[in-house]
């Protein structure tokens, strides 16, 4: 699958939220961070610029569960220590292209030349999305193969702030609704390089996606590669269990019966044997031969002759057997 990242310009400011968080100002990486909570206020202010975030706000996400009367000062500190990194005063007469603003009882940051991988990321799903709706498959196809390349990793791995995990699991559900039309879109066009690849990023993302399992179960199937279908699901099987502690859907577990149960095996419907003629008794009439006009012959319509519900070798019930069952 291509997966090459577009719409990266030469702006000042370049930021990576996804993965490792990286920050480069005019071509140079920024690794200075202080002690403290600069690193951490810098980010939410990025991810919410635009917007002056109040004290009150900044406590509860930056400090949750603390005294205020220590965040206030706190709060102080984390702000003077950014501005000292990133050059980014109000009045700073450095070109670093970041400022920060207090007003109006909060922060708000300015960034004049802004690229930031999570804004770009949210554009490219969005309107592959938007052109799949529409029927735009090889432009839905480019966009989302491009957001899905953007996606090096969760939000800000290895930081576990309430308002990241929020963050990080959003963004996770974006990824995974990409590689969903993407991985529908190479079924479509039986692409059985690029749906591995695509399962492969999915179960990167979600270790217990059904829906991909099945997919792979699927495609290796229809390839006659029966081992490899067992393979999947004995992993999607043992992962369920061993972290979700439940069982494979019946969903799964029917198509993997239908991928590895050879036809030959299934159970068949057999007909029922054909009634004989019952003798006429009446006085004066004689039973017609077996050959004569008399004989009902074995019905062959389905309804009549079949009994698809009686398993194959259970003797029919006396109500319905005839005379020679």
């Amino acid at each position: 699958m291509t997966t090459a990242v577009t719409g990266i310009a030469r702006q000042a400011v370049r930021i990576r939220f996804l993965g490792d968080f990286e920050l480069t100002v005019n071509g140079a990486p920024v690794r200075r961070w202080r002690a403290g909570k600069a690193r951490g206020l810098f980010q939410y202010l990025v991810i919410h610029r635009g917007q002056t975030l109040t004290r009150d706000r900044l406590y509860e996400v930056l400090w949750p569960g603390c005294d205020r009367s220590a965040g206030g000062s706190s709060l102080k500190v984390a702000a003077h220590a950014l501005r000292r990194v990133l050059d980014a005063h109000p009045d700073s007469p450095h070109e670093s292209g970041i400022r920060l603003h207090y007003r109006d009882f909060g922060y708000v940051i300015d960034i004049a030349e802004l690229w930031s991988d999570v804004d770009r990321f949210q554009e490219l799903v969005h309107s592959g999305l938007r052109a799949a709706g529409t029927g735009d498959r090889g432009t839905a196809r480019e966009r989302l193969r491009s957001a899905v390349g953007l996606y090096a990793g969760e939000f800000l791995r290895g930081e576990n702030a309430d308002w990241v995990v929020e963050q990080r699991e959003y963004l996770r559900s974006l990824a995974l609704r990409a590689l969903d039309v993407l991985r529908a879109d190479a079924v479509e066009r039986d692409d059985f390089p690029e749906l591995i690849e695509i399962c492969r990023r999915t179960l990167g993302i979600d270790r217990h996606h059904e829906e991909t399992y099945r997919a792979l179960m699927a495609a290796h199937g229809r390839r006659g590669e029966l081992a490899c279908v067992r393979n999947w699901y004995e992993l999607c099987a043992r992962r369920l269990r061993d972290d979700l502690d439940v069982a494979p859907s019946a969903e799964t577990e029917r198509l993997l019966a239908t991928l590895v149960t050879p036809a030959g095996s299934r159970p068949a419907l057999r007909p029922r044997p054909a009634r004989r003629a019952r003798p006429d008794t009446r006085a004066g009439t004689r039973a017609p031969s077996p050959a004569g006009p008399g004989t009902r012959p074995a019905p062959a319509a389905w309804p009549a002759s079949w009994s698809p519900l009686r398993p194959v070798g259970r003797p029919a019930s006396p109500a319905n057997a005839g005379p020679g069952a």
